[in-house]
C-alpha cells in the first residue's frame, strides 16, 4: 500500500509527544513530592510537644504593679565598615547613647557580624584592626557597658581569614566587651527568679574566606557541649537561645540543634539580612514549640529588638532605630507568637490588668488602648516605662481579639501598635510558609541531593548515547529527532565525549582550586569541604556553587557543542554556518555560549581576587575549563574525523528543520 504523503511525519508526532509528556509528567511528580514534603513540614500548624505549661494557673499574674518584669534589647549584624555606609557608625553610636539611655535594658545581645571584614571591592575579605577599633570606642565613649550587660558575639564576618582562636587577628578577642570564645550560658538573676541566655556558637574554626564561610558548623564536641549547657537552665523560669546563624544554616552533629534548644522559649539570631529586602520578617516556630526570630541587620536596615519577660510570657517587637515612641504590649500577649508548653499562658486569663511598655525620649503624654475597635480607655502611667489598664479577660474568653495601643508624646510623635490575642487556648497560629521553609529547612541535605541528582543526570546522559543505537533519521526530521541525534554525535566522538565526561566527574571529585585558603596558609577547596592547615571544613555553600557549575557552564557546552557538531554533520564550517540556521538563532546561540564563558571568566577573577595567584592558575574547575572549552569548540569547527564524515553522510539526504 502506498504511504500517503506527510504520513511519516505524523507517524512520528505521537513518539515525540509521548517522549516529552513522559518527561514533564516525571518532573512534575517530582514536583508535587517537593511541594507535598514542604506545605506538611512548615506549612499550617506545627504541633508543639509537652502539653500545658506547668506554671500555667499559678499566681503571680500580670496586674497593676510593677513586678515580675524585664526587658533587654537584640541588635544585629552591625557590618563597621571603614569602606561603606560612613553613617552606619555614629548611628550606631548614637543608638548606645539615647537609645540605650531611655530604654534602660537589662541585657543588650548584639548576634554576631560586629565588623564588615569586607575589602573595598566588596570581594576579599580581611579583618581590618581599625573596624573593631572603632566598634571598641563607641562602646567606651557611649560608656554602655556601664549601664547593661552587654553580650556580643562572633558572627561569620568577624571569622573571615582567621586561621585560629589564638591569630593575631582574631580581633574578638582584643576589642570585643564579652571576648569570651565559644558557647556560654549567662544566668540573668532577679528577685523573682533566674532567666538562663545560652549563646549557640557556630562560628567555624580556622575561618576561611569568603564566600564560602556562610554556614555555621557545630560538630560532636560542640553538640555535647551544648547539651550541658541545656541541662543546666532546668531550674531557671525561662530560656532563651541566641546565635549568628539561623538554625536552617547550621550543620551540626548529632542530636542536631534544633533538638538541643527545644526546651527553649525562642532562638534569637541574625546572619539573613531580610534576604536583600524579599523577607522583612523571618520569624516561625519549631515542631517542639520553640520560636525562631531572625532579625534584620543593623547595617542596611538600622533594626533592633526589644524583648520582655513579663511574669514568664515573652513578648517582643522589631523596631526602626530613632522611631519614637516604642511601645511593647506585654499584656495580653500576641497569639501568633504564644508558645504553649513554654510559658505560662494561663495567667493571661488570669491578669487583672492590661499591660504596655512605652519608652519615648520626650515625656508619655497619652497610651490608649483599643479591643476589636472599641475604646478600653487611657492606660494609666505605673512607674518608668510601665503603662497598665484594668480589664475583665473573661470578657474575651473565647476566639481571637485585636488589641491596638496609640501612643503620643509631648514631641508630637505618635505610634500605633496592635496584634491578635486569646485568653484561652485557640491552637497554634501559622506562620507564612515561605519564612518557615527558610528557617526550619535543612537547606544542606537539599543543595547536596540537588547537586547529586544534577551531576547524575549529567553523567548518564553521556553515557547513555555513547552506547544507545543511534536514531533513524528520514526525511525532514524534527527538533527531538535532531536533538537526539546531535547529541549522538557528541558522545560518539572521543576528542569531546571523554574530556567532558572527566571534566564533570572531576567537578565532584577533585579539588576545585588550591590557593590561599587563609592568609599565608594553602588549602584545596573541594565539593564536599575544604582543607586547609590540617582541618576539614564539611562543604555547604560549595554544593550550590557546584549546581550553578553544572546547570550554568558544563551542560550548556555540552549542548553548545551537540549544535556546533549538527551543523559540522550538515556539512557547515564555522564561515559557512549561518546559511543553515539564520543570522538570528545563529547569533542567539554565540551570544548566550559566550555570556556563559565570561562568568566562568569572572568566576576565575573571583579566585584571582579572593585566594592569590596561585589559586588562579592552580583551578581546573573555572581557570582551565576556560581553556578547555575553548580546544573543544574550536574541534568542534575544524575537526573533520572519520566518524563526523560518517554522520554527515547520513543527514546527507535530510533537509535541516
Amino acid at each position: 500500500m502506498p504511504e500517503v504523503a506527510g504520513w511519516p511525519a505524523c507517524r512520528r508526532l505521537p513518539r515525540t509527544m509521548l517522549r516529552v509528556f513522559s518527561l514533564v509528567l516525571a518532573a512534575g511528580l517530582l514536583l508535587a513530592c517537593f511541594t507535598a514534603y514542604v506545605l506538611d513540614n512548615y506549612g499550617g500548624q506545627q504541633p508543639a510537644g509537652g502539653g500545658g505549661h506547668p506554671r500555667d494557673g499559678q499566681p503571680p499574674y500580670p496586674g497593676r504593679g510593677m513586678d515580675n518584669i524585664f526587658w533587654f534589647i537584640q541588635v544585629s549584624d552591625l557590618h563597621i565598615s571603614r569602606f561603606f555606609d560612613p553613617q552606619r557608625t555614629p548611628d550606631f553610636q548614637k543608638f548606645c547613647t539615647e537609645t540605650i539611655d531611655v530604654i534602660k535594658p537589662a541585657i543588650v545581645i548584639i548576634t554576631g557580624d560586629l565588623t564588615d571584614a569586607k575589602t573595598k571591592n566588596k570581594i576579599g575579605s580581611v579583618q581590618h584592626e581599625i573596624e573593631w577599633q572603632t566598634y571598641q570606642t563607641i562602646l567606651k565613649q557611649s560608656r554602655v557597658l556601664e549601664k547593661t550587660k552587654w553580650i556580643d558575639i562572633k558572627g561569620n564576618h568577624d571569622t573571615f581569614n582567621i586561621l585560629s582562636l589564638e591569630s593575631v587577628n582574631n580581633y574578638y578577642r582584643k576589642y570585643s566587651a564579652h571576648r569570651q570564645e565559644g558557647s556560654f550560658h549567662y544566668v540573668h538573676r532577679t528577685i523573682f527568679g533566674n532567666y538562663s541566655f545560652i549563646c549557640a556558637d557556630a562560628t567555624p574554626s580556622p575561618g576561611p574566606k569568603r564566600p564560602f564561610n556562610f554556614f555555621g558548623f557545630l560538630n560532636q564536641n560542640k553538640m555535647d557541649e551544648l547539651s550541658k549547657l541545656a541541662s543546666e537552665t532546668v531550674s531557671s523560669n525561662q530560656t532563651i537561645w541566641f546565635g549568628h546563624y539561623t538554625t536552617s544554616t547550621i550543620i551540626s552533629a548529632s542530636p542536631g540543634i534544633q533538638q538541643v534548644m527545644s526546651s527553649a522559649v525562642a532562638y534569637l539570631c541574625g546572619h539573613l539580612h531580610t534576604l536583600g529586602g524579599l523577607m522583612p520578617v523571618l520569624h516561625s516556630r519549631h515542631a517542639r514549640g520553640m520560636l525562631e526570630l531572625e532579625l534584620a541587620d543593623w547595617m542596611a536596615n538600622r533594626k533592633y529588638r526589644l524583648v520582655a519577660f513579663d511574669h514568664d510570657l515573652f513578648s517582643f517587637v522589631d523596631l526602626k532605630f530613632d522611631t519614637w515612641p516604642v511601645i511593647l504590649i506585654t499584656n495580653p500577649k500576641s497569639a501568633l507568637y504564644s508558645t504553649p508548653g513554654h510559658e505560662p499562658l494561663g495567667r493571661i486569663k488570669h491578669s487583672t490588668h492590661i499591660r504596655v511598655l512605652v519608652f519615648s525620649p520626650s515625656q508619655v503624654t497619652s497610651v490608649l488602648v483599643s479591643i476589636d475597635s472599641i475604646s478600653m480607655g487611657s492606660a494609666a502611667h505605673v512607674r518608668g516605662p510601665l503603662f497598665s489598664l484594668l480589664w475583665q479577660a473573661e470578657n474575651y474568653s473565647k476566639g481571637i481579639h485585636y488589641i491596638e495601643v496609640r501612643a503620643q508624646d509631648t514631641a508630637g510623635r505618635t505610634t500605633v501598635k496592635g496584634h491578635e490575642f486569646a485568653t484561652d487556648e485557640i491552637g497554634l497560629l501559622p506562620f507564612g510558609l515561605t519564612a518557615s521553609f527558610i528557617l526550619l529547612a535543612h537547606h544542606l541535605f537539599m543543595v547536596r541531593g540537588v547537586f547529586v541528582l544534577v551531576l547524575l543526570a549529567n553523567i548518564l546522559l553521556m553515557i547513555a548515547f555513547r552506547y544507545q543505537r543511534k536514531p533513524q533519521l528520514k526525511e525532514s526530521p524534527g527538533f527531538f529527532t535532531l536533538t537526539m541525534f546531535s547529541l549522538h554525535v557528541f558522545c560518539k566522538t572521543n576528542m569531546f565525549y571523554y574530556p567532558m565526561l572527566l571534566f564533570t566527574c572531576y567537578t565532584a571529585v577533585g579539588p576545585w582550586f588550591i590557593g590561599e585558603v587563609i592568609d599565608g596558609r594553602f588549602g584545596a577547596c573541594f565539593v564536599f569541604g575544604m582543607v586547609v592547615d590540617g582541618h576539614f571544613l564539611e562543604g555547604s555553600l560549595t554544593f550550590f556553587v557546584g549546581i550553578l557549575q553544572l546547570t550554568l557552564f558544563n551542560m550548556p557546552l555540552m549542548g553548545y557543542l551537540c549544535w556546533c557538531l549538527l551543523l559540522r554533520c550538515r556539512g557547515a564550517y564555522f564561515h559557512s554556518h549561518v546559511k543553515y540556521t539564520g543570522w538570528v538563532r545563529t547569533i542567539s546561540m554565540h551570544f548566550f555560549m559566550a555570556v556563559l564563558l565570561l562568568w566562568q571568566v569572572y568566576g576565575s577573577y573571583i579566585l584571582l581576587v579572593t585566594y592569590g595567584i596561585a589559586a588562579f592558575f592552580l583551578s581546573p574547575v573555572r581557570t582551565w575549563s576556560v581553556l578547555l572549552a575553548l580546544v573543544l569548540v574550536y574541534k568542534a569547527w575544524t575537526l573533520n574525523s572519520s566518524s563526523i564524515r560518517t554522520f554527515r553522510a547520513e543527514m546527507k539526504n535530510c533537509p535541516y528543520s
